[in-house]
């Protein structure tokens, strides 16, 4: 599908910013790798072959008697028996010593007839977010070549949680930013297109809104209703859409009487047409200008709440929660520096991009 004129010089605008275009490319190369986190960073390997038969841990459950254990529960791939059970083809001996049937099996001076040697792919970083590192120390460990970034206090690795964690603060802030401004944009349009006692009294309830104190409101709701993403979710966007409401209102505000909105209306055109065809474009460099502090409120509105304990649940892997414990844990300064250079990364990234989104969106502005 070809742009249209408007938006190949809005395409080509943000293009000559490079700084934008650069951090466009850094953001979506990293946002993508970290979609494939489960690939990447995972306690349970991508592929396994017992017998000739291809089995997909990562992605489906397989009980420890698909290998030829005991138990139905799921298989711990990281257990010595169960390696050796798939190494091996689920030999029987692999009960009694299965460290040393391993290292026979890996030196090729094993070997049992009938039996076909499986083997297993394992991700790059062979933990998730909430796997315990099994290594010798009082936690938290310092990086090594077992655990780059080093773990937390609770032995879980580092970089694990940091690719999970960015993750998901990116997915949740797209969430509520595109919701947000949905309902912020809409508000304010009608409040500035119809004005008069409309506009008066939509102000008045978003003083009054604007005035609840939130956090109050969602520690409560929380200890009621139970921490969860959704909940977050829905929380942040009830308190977050007025943010862009008296931006949008001030730009309709403004428009509402010029002359090609008076034209339109002369000619019969339905107030839709003119509020989101005409006079909604006019309005998106101002609102643009809001989204980056959209943006990033929401980010660091979410590492606020899991710094202090009221965020995400405790199980999902949090940014907030890493920092919280790069407080607790001063001897530990490879948690304090892998927060920070996330968080800077991260705000960094997203902050250009808008910037170059708003740029490209401003008639006005030109690059040499």
């Amino acid at each position: 599908m070809a742009l249209s004129p408007l938006n190949q010089r809005r395409w080509s605008n943000f293009k000559r910013n490079r700084r934008a275009l650069w951090s466009l490319v850094i953001f979506l190369v990293v946002f993508t790798i970290t979609l494939f986190a489960e690939v990447l960073a995972n306690d349970k390997p991508i592929l396994v072959n017992y017998r000739g038969e291809y089995y997909v841990p990562i992605a489906k459950f397989y009980p420890e008697t698909t290998f030829g254990g005991d138990f139905k529960t799921e298989a711990d791939y990281r257990d010595p028996v169960v390696q050796c059970l798939i190494e091996s083809g689920g030999v029987e001996f692999c009960f009694d010593e299965p460290e040393d049937i391993l290292d026979e099996i890996s030196t090729g001076t094993y070997a049992e007839d009938g039996f076909e040697k499986g083997w297993t792919i394992w991700p790059l970083i062979p933990y998730s977010f909430d796997t315990p590192v099994d290594r010798p120390g009082a936690a938290p460990l310092p990086p090594n070549a077992q655990n780059w970034l080093g773990t937390d206090d609770r032995k879980r690795d580092v970089l694990a949680r940091v690719i999970y964690g960015f993750r998901l603060s990116i997915v949740f802030t797209l969430i509520v930013t595109t919701a947000a401004s949905l309902i912020g944009i809409l508000a304010g349009a009608v409040q500035g297109y119809f004005g008069g006692w409309i506009d008066l009294i939509f102000q008045r309830i978003i003083e009054i809104w604007s005035s609840t104190p939130s956090l109050y409101v969602i520690i409560i709701l929380f200890a009621i209703l139970g921490r969860s993403f959704w909940l977050l979710v829905f929380l942040t966007v009830l308190f977050g859409w007025t943010a862009l409401v008296g931006v949008v209102r001030a730009e309709f505000l403004r428009a509402r009487n010029l002359e090609y909105v008076r034209a339109a209306k002369a000619l019969g055109v339905s107030n839709r047409v003119i509020m989101f065809r005409h006079m909604l474009p006019n309005a998106m460099v101002a609102t643009l200008t809001m989204l980056p502090f959209l943006v990033t409120g929401t980010i660091s509105t979410l590492a606020g709440l899991d710094f202090l304990g009221f965020g995400l649940p405790s199980t999902a892997p949090s940014l907030g929660e890493l920092t919280l414990q790069a407080k607790q844990n001063l001897q530990a300064p490879w948690l304090a520096f892998t927060a920070f250079f996330t968080f800077a990364i991260m705000l960094s990234l997203l902050v250009f991009i808008f910037e170059g989104v708003r740029d490209a969106f401003d008639p006005r502005k030109t690059f040499s």
